[in-house]
């Protein structure tokens, strides 16, 4: 649909409803939606506007000058504003709207040589923009245009290649291209800890697990005609590894576009617990942070790159895929990898944690599947309490409620 410039809309609870957005000669580069679900914003090639699109008047809006970035559009958690970076008179801006009325709310210059991003914080309290990845810069906005700080690591190299905010929007980790992950705090947005990703790990309070592979023969039904590859299952499994300990490492291409060298993937766990990070000219390393330590906890060794790695959105654990068919889950009590018991042949490329952390939805090329969780032990024990009260009850039917002196309630015989 992005070649034909059509967006195609239909509501789950009205069925013979159905909407069709047709951008016409401008054509189609991406589409989002807004906060409230009632809008739909559409940006068009090479960036000459973003259309505000109303499902509900059927108004029309359109904002012009966005630039062309990486992310040069976000709305804040709260729902109530987005933020868009402009580029005019060869000089970067950045435009505050209203999401209710799309109204500008404030206008401003940003003090990029090239902006290449902009996100809110989870509070709604800050703006974080970000320069090239040419320059190492950091600038701090209020929601009134005010520069709250300035952050600058060096100079005269490549510079910022990931960021992100914690769930409590009190620190600011900022990944980039030497490979180093630097945690900022929201009060004087100074550096509390940097976090390196050396070649050897030589530490003994860091846990490193190792993903090992084996082939279990399987017992096909037919042995004719059938490769001999086929007739052995590789499973895999984690072993804790005793330091010190090599980490492999992929040379990259340097005299090519995007070396793939620096911190390029990180993330904060919902409790703001604990961080994952990913070197990634270390492809096959996941790195897992203790915010609360600031020092690193657990490092996993898989055998292949890692393609995907999200956290668990309500509990401590996180869950990565390797383009193979297997699952890999690590927590503070340890890891585990779990083959995708489907039929054939998937591999998993990307995958989705449901709002609750009860499902996983898993990717592949051409297939996806959803993966439920057993509950915890914690849940577990909850559950068989409560049927343990629950069969207590319906063993004590025919008996009456009394309460004793010292407040509890006892079952008695009638």
């Amino acid at each position: 649909m992005f070649k034909r410039g059509l967006v195609q809309v239909w509501s789950l609870e009205v069925p013979d409803w159905h909407c069709k957005i047709d951008e016409g000669s401008a054509g189609l580069s991406s589409v989002v939606w807004s906060p409230d679900g009632r809008h739909i914003l559409t940006t068009a090639d090479f960036n000459l506007r973003i259309t505000v699109w109303s499902l509900v008047t059927k108004s029309v809006s359109y904002i012009r000058y966005p630039k062309q970035c990486d992310k040069a559009l976000d709305f804040s958690k709260n729902g109530k504003f987005m933020a868009l970076a402009e580029r005019r008179d060869c000089k970067d801006h950045i435009s505050i709207f209203s999401c209710q009325a799309w109204s500008l709310v404030r206008h401003f210059e940003s003090e990029t040589d090239d902006l290449g991003g902009l996100q809110w914080s989870p509070d709604s309290r800050v703006l974080c923009v970000w320069d090239s990845c040419f320059t190492y810069k950091v600038l701090l906005y209020s929601l009134d245009g005010r520069c709250l700080s300035k952050f600058s690591a060096y100079d005269l190299a490549l510079g910022i290649k990931a960021l992100t905010w914690s769930p409590t929007s009190q620190f600011l980790a900022i990944g980039s291209y030497d490979e180093k992950v630097r945690v900022l705090n929201h009060i004087t947005w100074k550096t509390v800890a940097t976090f390196s990703h050396p070649e050897t790990i030589d530490s003994k309070t860091v846990i490193v697990y190792k993903e090992i592979e084996s082939k279990t023969p399987s017992a096909p039904v037919n042995l004719s005609d059938i490769p001999t590859s086929t007739l052995f299952t590789p499973t895999s499994k984690y072993e804790v590894q005793q330091c010190p300990l090599e980490i492999p490492i992929t040379k990259p291409a340097l005299n090519k576009a995007n070396p793939k060298i620096g911190v390029g993937s990180l993330a904060f766990s919902y409790d703001n617990k604990f961080m994952f990070t990913k070197n990634d000219n270390m492809p096959c390393v996941l790195w897992i942070w203790d915010i609360r330590k600031l020092g690193l906890c657990a490092v996993l060794l898989q055998t292949n790159p890692i393609k995907a790695v999200k956290w668990d959105p309500c509990s401590q654990r996180l869950a990565l895929c390797t383009s193979t068919n297997k699952l890999y889950m690590w927590s503070p009590s340890g890891c585990l990898s779990v083959q995708v018991p489907v039929e054939g042949t998937f591999l998993i490329h990307n995958l989705s944690w449901q709002p609750e952390g009860d499902a996983i939805l898993l990717v592949g090329k051409e297939q996806m599947c959803v993966c439920y969780l057993s509950p915890t032990a914690a849940n577990a024990s909850a559950a068989h309490n409560i049927s343990a009260i629950e069969s207590t009850q319906d063993g004590n039917k025919g008996k009456k409620e009394t309460s004793s002196t010292n407040g509890r309630r006892d079952f008695s015989q009638k």
